[in-house]
């Protein structure tokens, strides 16, 4: 697919896996596929629509994109993943702002819609983020693993495989909320929000192409157990091992235990 070749490769069900040298090895390898999508999208239809997600296991990734010549960005339309309810839109947990900072206002793209942290109405803030999305159909997601298997803000036990909505208000596991204090974004558990609006997996499971980045050493327990354990909502992560558009990166400390 590109030059940065992987140290190692596998296949878990239908998911393919690379294991890169490197956390900045596999940012770099993910970043140019990505950008492979992002122009076929350009050239197929004009215009690319494109979800990232945010946190620290990302910023390679992001930054490689964010650095990488060759796309015209302003034939771009960006979405992300979830935003606490409730965050005040400057405090430095902000998704949006994470994303500004490291990412938007650097590359400029066509448009940014962020997932509201403050709405007036949420049910109707998740209905017009669902309607955006179907709008936009997206050409490609960039997604994480949390340290628990979630994808987006879908922590076990509230995931559901089969949800019937594309955007909805979640409950966040206190693991998630443990995670968010760990990464520096909060100061103690009390500060972290109790809830979420977040794309719902079958959102995250419909762009044309799924790119699944999970770099770290406190992600190597998330891996094992997606990649090995049963396909289950405990483990929401399990699920790319059932989809035929997927693609996992790994780095040599969060694939310890399963290559």
């Amino acid at each position: 697919m590109n030059q940065m070749q992987p140290i190692k490769t596998a296949t878990y069900g239908q998911l393919p896996v690379a294991v890169y040298n490197s956390n900045e090895t596999m940012g770099r390898a993910a970043a140019l596929d990505a950008r492979e999508i992002i122009n076929a999208a350009i050239a197929k239809k004009g215009v690319a629509n494109i979800i990232i997600a945010t946190g620290n296991s990302q910023l390679t990734f992001l930054r490689a994109l964010r650095d990488l010549s060759g796309i015209d960005w302003s034939k771009v339309n960006v979405f992300h993943m979830d935003e606490y309810l409730g965050i005040d839109p400057e405090h430095k947990a902000s998704f949006p702002k994470f994303l500004r900072q490291h990412f938007l206002n650097v590359v400029k793209p066509r448009a940014f819609y962020p997932v509201p942290g403050q709405p007036e109405d949420v049910d109707q803030a998740c209905r017009d983020y669902e309607a955006l999305l179907k709008e936009h159909p997206a050409d490609m997601v960039a997604m994480g693993w949390g340290e628990n298997g979630h994808i987006a803000f879908n922590d076990p036990p509230y995931a559901n495989f089969n949800d019937p909505v594309w955007v909805k208000v979640i409950a966040l596991a206190e693991a998630s909320r443990v995670q968010q204090v760990g990464e520096g974004h909060f100061a103690s558990l009390e500060e972290v929000p109790t809830h979420a609006i977040t794309l719902t997996i079958p959102a995250l499971l419909a762009p044309r192409r799924i790119l699944c980045i999970v770099p770290e050493a406190r992600k190597a327990d998330a891996a094992q157990v997606c990649l090995t354990g049963p396909i289950t909502e405990d483990h929401p992560g399990s699920i790319l091992r059932q989809v035929n558009n997927a693609q996992l990166y790994l780095d040599q400390d969060s694939a310890a235990k399963v290559l």
